[in-house]
């Protein structure tokens, strides 16, 4: 007998999980279970999470196939709620089309789009206050088009360039403004999460009415920081609502690599005893309900929510990613809750508030509002081209007085980028 191994035993065998398509294969989606429209309905908002536990396995609903709104999860929003939230998601989508472009054309080193999952950024931002707090992941740059931040502000950070309000000390599209209820978005994974749930202690201790909101990926959540999280703010019942935006993949690994082939991501509330519910992500009614019911619920003292978006991430992770090289093909086309915009555009017009021609029309006249926006952005510089802050400000905004051998440093930069450049080199 070979050490460790018994005889009379089977062998063991090591789970590596595998997405069920991959290049060249034809995706099938039949196994997804979509459940009618209010197959759970809505309960109380301070309802024990003990008693919803359903809401964590099921889908909350509320466009049916007929493209109406219906069931106890409809929020009821008048038509031009209904249009506002469709212009902003065209918006966003307006708006990474055409930097995805910019990268592509050598203007920025990065990008990254949130095609097929703009209701996760901007729907839920439209049920919070304007001063609800927003710790946010890569992908949620709809936050702050919802919350009319400049898009001139938001390509000149993208751009590096002299514009930018972070001075070039942060990747593209990891954008930070606190006046706007965003926090810094970090390259590190999960991090937001447990600043969130501090954030939102604080406002508690300080007998605030303001709430915290944070997102990301479903890979995310295989981070420590996402459980350690979750553990302060079911100890200290914080007003902080968590979300997870499970698109399938990250980066090219399928959710199966975070636990999703076991169960749904937002079944993990229910082992911390908090609220948890799984959402048609591409359903931005439904995505709406959900963030209004957890904020309501949040802010009057019934603790934290766990909210699960069940969407599809149409692109790719990144512009340094191929998706073409590990899913199948035609994966996001069948997808078999659609597209978020389309979604909602045909529900305006089931109800008779809108139309194929105002559609159209939207379309481009956001395109021209984001091609003008560019153009004002790129005045201030793009990639290379030496419009940027000057150097020595990467010295600066960490101490109050910069000490002396920073001084020294700055200096030694500046004299070796004369030497180099010529003696007009800061006049550039």
């Amino acid at each position: 007998m070979v050490h460790g191994i018994k005889d009379n035993l089977a062998p063991l065998h090591l789970h590596v999980p595998e997405p069920k398509f991959r290049p060249g294969d034809k995706a099938d989606f039949s196994d997804i279970i979509v459940p009618e429209v209010d197959a759970i309905s809505r309960p109380d908002e301070h309802a024990s999470p003990a008693d919803i536990h359903a809401l964590a396995y099921g889908l909350v609903r509320v466009l049916g196939d007929d493209n109406h709104a219906v069931g106890s999860w409809n929020p009821g929003l008048d038509a031009d709620t209904l249009r506002a939230m469709l212009r902003k998601m065209l918006l966003l989508r307006a708006f990474d089309d055409r930097m995805f472009r910019a990268q592509r054309q050598g203007k920025t080193s990065f990008y990254m789009k949130s095609f097929g999952e703009e209701a996760t950024s901007v729907a839920t931002t439209m049920a919070l206050h304007s001063d609800d707090m927003c710790f946010p992941s890569y992908r949620q740059q709809g936050i702050l088009i919802t919350r009319d931040y400049p898009l001139v502000d938001m390509m000149n950070q993208i751009y590096s360039n002299s514009g930018d309000r972070l001075k070039g000390r942060q990747l593209p599209i990891m954008y930070s403004a606190k006046d706007y209820g965003f926090f810094s978005i970090s390259g590190n994974l999960t991090t937001q999460y447990p600043q969130a749930v501090g954030w939102a202690m604080a406002s508690a201790s300080r007998a605030d009415t303001r709430i915290s909101a944070v997102w990301c990926g479903d890979g995310s959540t295989a981070e420590g920081d996402f459980h350690s999280a979750l553990t302060f703010a079911a100890v200290y019942n914080a007003p902080v609502i968590f979300q997870v935006v499970n698109n399938q993949w990250a980066i090219s690994s399928f959710s199966g690599f975070a636990g999703s082939e076991r169960t749904t991501f937002a079944a993990r509330a229910i082992g911390y005893g908090i609220a948890g519910l799984r959402v048609d992500g591409n359903d931005a009614l439904a995505v709406f309900a959900a963030m209004q019911w957890a904020a309501n619920r949040a802010r009057t003292n019934g603790g934290p929510t766990l909210i699960e978006y069940f969407t599809y991430r149409g692109e790719g992770h990144s512009t340094s990613d191929d998706p073409g090289a590990y899913r199948a093909a035609e994966e996001y086309a069948l997808w078999p809750l659609g597209d978020p915009v389309t979604r909602l555009k045909d529900h305006l017009v089931a109800i008779g508030a809108w139309s194929d021609e105002q559609h159209e029309a939207l379309i481009l006249e956001l395109s021209d509002f984001v091609k003008a926006s560019q153009k004002e952005a790129e005045q201030n510089g793009i990639l290379g081209h030496g419009l940027h802050h000057p150097m020595e400000t990467m010295f600066e905004d960490v101490f109050e007085e910069m000490p002396w051998h920073l001084k020294e440093q700055c200096e030694q930069m500046l004299e070796e980028q004369r030497d180099k450049f010529g003696p007009e080199w800061e006049a550039r």
